[in-house]
């Protein structure tokens, strides 16, 4: 092979860059880009552009919420929702009448019940001492290790509050004698706000309106 043919190829692959490099241009003639700002006008939900841009010096704001009205929520419990939600449970729990303890105690009749009651489970001993509220129940099933720091319970917690509620109203139910519902909470009478205060007029000034005799 001579020089000829390797100049030949040579021409060949520059002609190929050439070409591509042609292409890709012209592709960016007839196709604008598409790409653009992302700002209010070209989001579909609302967005806090002030904590995506580090704006507002990073303070966090911490919503305040009041107490769980349990009364109201476990009310409106949606039970076969519950019964989902403690599939979850049932490896390491059984909630029958008399069931076998498994790894887990037996959650029949739990509410209301002393905690650490079940004689034939061995707890590891950091649970707090108390029974098992509606409350308790809640916040164990939120986060059980925030709530009993130390425990041997293999969960994570269930950080959707309807799902708690929902599976808390369930295991309510598995039991001879139901817990009552706790009365909803009392709703806060609205402030009034106090008159205002009227400022008394000055005495004007007498005339004499007769004059001097």
């Amino acid at each position: 092979m001579g020089d000829l043919f390797w100049n030949k190829v040579a021409g060949v692959l520059i002609g190929g860059v050439l070409v591509v490099l042609v292409i890709k241009e012209l592709g960016h003639i007839l196709v604008p880009s598409h790409a653009i700002e992302l700002d209010e006008a070209h989001t579909a939900y609302p967005v806090d552009w002030a904590a995506v841009s580090g704006e507002g010096g990073g303070e966090v704001v911490v919503e305040e919420t009041g107490p769980v009205d349990y009364g109201v929520l476990l009310a409106a419990a949606d039970l076969s929702n519950g019964e989902r939600q403690f599939r979850r449970c049932a490896s390491c729990h059984s909630v029958d009448e008399g069931g076998a303890t498994l790894q887990g105690p037996n959650l029949w009749d739990i509410v209301g019940r002393a905690i650490g009651a079940d004689a034939g489970f061995g707890y590891s001993g950091a649970l707090p001492a108390g029974e098992w509220s509606y409350e308790a129940l809640d916040q164990f099933i939120e986060n059980p290790r925030a709530y009993a720091p130390g425990t041997a319970m293999n969960f994570n917690g269930l950080s959707s509050e309807s799902s708690r509620i929902n599976l808390i109203a369930y295991l309510r139910e598995q039991s001879g004698n139901p817990q009552p519902l706790p009365a909803p909470l009392a709703a806060e009478a609205p402030v009034e706000e106090a008159p205002a205060e009227e400022t008394p007029m000055e005495d004007a000034p007498a005339t004499d309106e007769g004059g001097e005799e």
